[in-house]
């Protein structure tokens, strides 16, 4: 097995303690102290997560656009100029191959974040992609290192650090979108994006800036250090689906309940027939939330039932720290007719629970 990649902040989690896991090829902060209390500081102040093993491939030229919606199976060329769009790439088959989020920062420049495990399987398939397009592809997924400050109190805390000339810029940068400006003085990618259900941005800088960014916002009274264990329960919460989890080359964006990312685009794009005839006969199984009274947790790989009938796995499940009672998401079959509301079974352990289909998210910020 070959070694784990670093994040150029290894060095500040061990100074804080930090517990490490494995995340597909890098060593990452599992979680600093108590993971609760990191759920809990980015749900009601700001945490702050080393999101450095996301990868950075950006796309320039002529036919950027073009490309990107051969590519990905949204429509690109829609994508106003400062703005971020949620996608997907697929193989010939319609399998998922990653969920990424791609910002437009020009008419013929592009910047594509996919995730840490699956970065060098989008490189691959977008540089098998180019022929006929006017593009050139650079991936910069080991120069640069993300910074992502997360919470209710995040916007007040980073404007303080963001350079006077950009402070309203930043302030006024609407969901899903991202705009350059000096952090700390710093030349930073600022993008009000996020995976935890609330307000928050992701930073983006060159390795060697990463730890002057880091100490800037670690000195910050408020700011909570963040490890992936909290990030993962806090998405859970949102809603929001884990590659590896919920979406794998073994599912199509139509059983993630993204079809109408290409239901009304008309250019080709790779997997384009696949998944359009996927669409028209409908998923053979989606992904469904659960909820439950009881104190048991469903995890992933619980089985879940109706009656005796087996209707789907469980793909990700936790006690939810912010609601006070289990959660989780699973692959259902449609076949099930299960609407919310709809009571089932999950095998926990050998023993059967009660839970409920409800919809996403379980969590939403203002409620």
């Amino acid at each position: 097995m070959s070694e784990l990649r670093q994040s150029p902040l290894h060095a500040e989690h061990e100074k804080l303690g930090a517990s490490f896991t494995a995340f597909g090829p890098w060593n990452m902060p599992l979680k600093y102290g108590k993971e609760l209390d990191e759920h809990h500081a980015v749900r009601n102040a700001a945490g702050m997560f080393d999101l450095s093993h996301m990868g950075e491939i950006w796309v320039n030229g002529p036919d950027a656009a073009a490309f990107l919606s051969y590519a990905l199976i949204s429509n690109m060329d829609i994508v106003k100029v400062g703005k971020a769009k949620y996608s997907m790439i697929v193989a010939e088959d319609g399998g998922i191959i990653d969920d990424l989020i791609s910002y437009r920062f020009s008419d013929t420049k592009f910047l594509v974040v996919p995730n840490a495990g699956n970065t060098d399987a989008v490189w691959e398939a977008f540089n098998a992609r180019t022929d006929g397009f006017d593009v050139e592809l650079n991936n910069e997924s080991l120069d640069v290192a993300m910074i992502a400050l997360q919470g209710p109190d995040s916007a007040k805390i980073l404007v303080e650090q963001v350079a006077e000339e950009s402070k309203e810029k930043v302030e006024n940068l609407s969901y899903y979108a991202a705009t350059q400006a000096k952090v700390a003085g710093i030349d930073t990618i600022v993008a009000r994006t996020g995976y935890t259900g609330e307000d928050g941005f992701e930073l983006m800088i060159y390795n060697a800036d990463a730890t002057a960014l880091w100490e800037t916002f670690a000195a910050v009274e408020g700011v909570t250090p963040c490890g992936l264990a909290s990030r993962d329960s806090l998405r859970l919460e949102a809603g929001m689906p884990l590659y590896g989890n919920e979406l794998s080359r073994e599912i199509t964006p139509v059983e993630a309940g993204m079809g109408m990312a290409f239901k009304k685009k008309t250019a080709d794009f790779v997997g384009g027939e696949v998944l359009r005839q996927r669409f028209e006969e409908g998923p053979q199984k989606v992904i469904t939330a659960l909820t439950s009274s009881e104190r048991r947790a469903a995890r992933t790989g619980a089985e879940v039932y109706v009656g005796d009938n087996l209707v789907g796995t469980v793909t990700s499940g936790q006690p939810s720290p912010t609601l006070g009672h289990p959660i989780a998401l699973a692959l259902i079959k449609t076949e099930a007719n299960l609407e919310e509301g709809a009571a089932v079974e999950v095998d926990i352990r050998g023993k059967r629970y009660p839970f409920t289909v409800t919809k996403t998210p379980f969590y939403k910020r203002g409620e």
